[in-house]
């Protein structure tokens, strides 16, 4: 819009406050926003370009405005930049991430959503039910199916577990240098 003047710039320098508003309160109501620019450079993207072209796999896509929007490389730079830094705050940062080594955005995103999600400090909710009484159905259940008594069942089940943990223990031990 901004690029191609396809409306006035008191119109779309509005949105960037529409924008903000809309983050503040999606983050005041509990959302977290992270957001990422992944950043090719020009020469990066007409070699892109050429790799769509030889390879058949990679041809869908293409498209016609592929080279025609590359006239206006610095134009959308431009606005790009405006808009990231008008819209980046603490409760919805933007990332920029250099993205001509795929390896490189990869690390890179990936290592910003696990350092964000540690932050959530995130814990599996307490069970709001009897644990020991919905315990002592199944194991009735499985001991009436299985035609053994219940108490013969569960002791079974703890044998397993216990030889298993030895086992993990075990294998633990032996790893240390």
């Amino acid at each position: 819009v901004r690029v191609h003047n396809l409306v006035p710039e008191d119109i779309w320098s509005k949105r960037y406050t529409e924008i903000n508003a809309f983050e503040r309160q999606l983050a005041y109501s509990g959302t977290t926003i992270v957001k990422f620019f992944l950043h090719i450079d020009k020469d990066e993207q007409l070699k892109r370009f050429r790799d769509r072209l030889d390879d058949s796999t990679k041809q869908w896509k293409i498209s016609a405005s592929d080279y025609t929007e590359r006239e206006y490389w610095d134009a959308y730079q431009e606005a790009y930049m405006d808009a990231l830094s008008t819209c980046s705050f603490n409760y919805a940062p933007w990332y920029v991430i250099p993205a001509n080594h795929k390896w490189f955005r990869d690390l890179a995103v990936s290592q910003i959503l696990v350092d964000t999600l540690e932050r959530l400090k995130m814990k599996y909710p307490e069970p709001t039910v009897d644990l020991t009484a919905i315990k002592k159905m199944y194991h009735a259940e499985v001991a009436e199916e299985s035609g053994l008594p219940a108490v013969e069942l569960m002791s079974t089940e703890k044998q397993v577990k216990e030889k298993k943990g030895k086992k993990k223990r075990k294998n633990k031990k032996k790893k240390k240098p």
